[in-house]
């Protein structure tokens, strides 16, 4: 008799093949049949007809510091996600001195906007080493398993001290010590390393990060460590400029040092065709150990009157944001506030420029591009119309963008938001993203989950993928559901070497997600304080999940936790189908 059997499901298997019906059989951990009247559970949950699929595996989170003390990992668990790698984007926790804690803590929340005062009291530092951090991080249960990946940021600090933070190029010594941590991170368990080479990446007092100007001999000497301990994946954010450079110590990464690259793609306002030329040049290597990593929802400003929006730095609104939101709406309806803020200039916001990723433009570039703003809605609206955009608003109101803006901020009691894409829009659709995901040279990543708490909250992408591509998108062509699943499970899976999963198949992992598909839906995010220190951060949740599986284990359902927590963390590659 077999543990559980789910019956009478439309299976998408996440191998791409067609849909089929039928049942699947797990016992303990695994899958251990698929078909068509499988024999008696002792646990029988029938599907009738629901879609089941592998659970997600989401390459891109940061949750670093948050897996120290949230076994949940919200939000990520509310949409369908298995499996987690962290430590993205060249910022994480480990290696660190007890000194350099604080700094550590500074440009995670200036590079990923995580709250510092949250990290601060949230992150109890029980390590020093990354196989610490990784024993550290053994030692909890989660509702999703979790891997780790070593920041260069972390490891240049803890080698270099105070001119590791700066441009200063590593001598020989200091080179060999980088590539002995990232060896022994990676024999102790990390599944890969990651660096950030992109101006928009600054820490809290507004440099940028440790190794973006690191030289390739630095780069390729940190990879022969990760080959020595039996290779990982190398992690890049870069700005990919010049292109050919960046391209040339990648190549030899893959070639030499046998470890698969991975790096952010997204369409730029400034060079809207470059993404092609990126895509492109990986596509030329047939697959070979270079993945374009590529967003699902492309990273895009959320703006509200509890966190950031246009008039948060004039002084008016200063005068009255210590306000609990509420009380601040009533203020802010008021004839005569509405016109005092109105009419004074926008100040310069430091942390709001940053938190943009423009460092050194003007904030209005942004914020005050009424006509790349557009009214998120409820249920949210990501892919908008030009008809939407606060400028069209503004028009057929007979007002000011501007006073059309501040007045569709105090919808829905002043809980309304205005959303603004900062990438993959530059035609006004999404027919540029759809692209990106269905090359086959691609793979799905840039969720952030943990992170942008209080301006972006894409770690829902794996919910709108489906919901928003494959059946609701009408702007444009839609993303066939076998092929949605296989991106999000099986081609994520295999970019880590996590063999065991992402297939319902036989021998694989029973981490599996039983959705209603016609039901699943996203609401609009909300701003809630419920972080260390009440630090606040924006989440949205999600309907139609009937149930998430975790090594065989009911972890969710409809929605909500059932208390078990059989997720653990990764420790390298894993063995199943090839």
């Amino acid at each position: 008799m077999h543990d559980i059997v789910l019956r009478n499901a439309k299976i998408v298997d996440g191998s791409g093949a067609p849909v089929s019906f039928g049942d699947v059989a797990i016992e303990g951990e695994k899958i251990v049949a698929v078909g068509e009247k499988l024999g008696r559970g002792k646990r029988e949950i029938d599907a009738d007809g629901l879609m089941l699929s592998p659970g997600w595996v989401d390459v891109h989170t940061h949750y670093d510091g948050q897996a120290t003390w949230d076994p949940y990992l919200t939000p990520s668990c509310w949409h369908g996600v298995t499996t987690a790698v962290m430590g993205n984007c060249g910022v994480g926790f480990a290696p660190v001195r007890e000194e350099k804690r604080d700094w550590l803590i500074g440009l995670m929340e200036g590079v990923e906007d995580i709250p510092g005062a949250a990290l601060a009291e949230g992150i109890d530092w029980s390590w020093e080493s990354f196989p610490e951090y990784l024993d550290a991080l053994d030692k909890s249960a989660y509702a999703l398993d979790l891997a780790a990946q070593v920041p260069h940021g972390a490891v240049r600090a803890y080698v270099m001290g105070e001119r590791g933070a700066t441009d200063a190029q590593a001598n020989e010594d200091e080179r060999a010590a980088m590539a002995n941590i990232v060896q022994q991170a990676v024999a102790a368990g990390a599944v890969g390393f990651t660096t950030s080479r992109t101006v928009l990446h600054r820490s809290i007092d507004g440099e940028v990060v440790p190794g973006t100007d690191a030289d390739a001999l630095e780069l390729l000497t940190i990879a022969k460590g990760m080959r020595a301990a039996g290779s990982a994946v190398f992690e890049v954010a870069s700005d990919l400029a010049p292109e050919s450079n960046e391209f040339d110590w990648m190549d030899r990464i893959i070639d030499e040092m046998q470890c698969p690259v991975t790096y952010a793609c997204v369409q730029n306002d400034e060079d809207p065709a470059q993404w092609r030329r990126l895509i492109d040049y990986a596509a030329k290597r047939n697959g070979q150990g270079m993945y374009p990593q590529v967003a699902i929802r492309p990273p895009g400003m959320l703006m509200c009157f509890s966190g950031s929006h246009p008039f948060v730095a004039r002084p008016s609104y200063q005068a009255i944001a210590h306000l609990p939101l509420a009380a601040r709406i009533v203020e802010l309806r008021k004839p005569e506030t509405r016109t005092r803020i109105l009419n004074e200039a926008t100040g310069r916001s430091a942390r709001l420029l940053r938190l943009l990723f423009i460092e050194g433009k003007e904030m209005r570039s942004t914020i005050s591009n009424y006509e790349r703003i557009f009214v998120l809605g409820d249920p949210p609206n990501y892919e908008p119309g030009p008809e939407l955009s606060v400028t069209a608003i503004a028009a057929r109101r007979g007002i000011s963008p501007e006073a059309a803006a501040y007045d569709c901020l105090l919808e829905l009691d002043g809980k309304a938001f205005l959303y603004t894409p900062l990438f993959n829009y530059s035609a006004g659709n999404y027919d540029v993203a759809r692209e990106m995901m269905v090359h086959p040279s691609t793979v799905l990543g840039i969720s952030d989950g943990g992170a942008h708490c209080g301006v972006i909250c894409d770690a829902s992408a794996p919910t709108y993928l489906l919901s928003h591509f494959v059946r609701d998108r009408d702007r444009g062509p839609r993303i066939a559901l076998e092929h949605a699943v296989k991106m999000q499970t099986r081609d994520t899976a295999m970019l880590y070497g996590f063999k065991d999963r992402g297939l319902i198949a036989p021998g694989m992992r029973a981490d599996i997600n039983l959705i209603n598909f016609e039901e699943l839906a996203l609401p609009a995010p909300e701003m809630v304080a419920d972080l260390p220190a009440s630090g606040k951060r924006l989440i949205q949740r999600a309907s139609g999940y009937h149930a998430t599986l975790l090594r065989g284990a009911v972890t969710f359902q409809h929605g909500e936790a059932t208390g078990e927590l059989p997720g653990r963390l990764i420790r390298g590659r894993q063995a199943g189908l090839s």
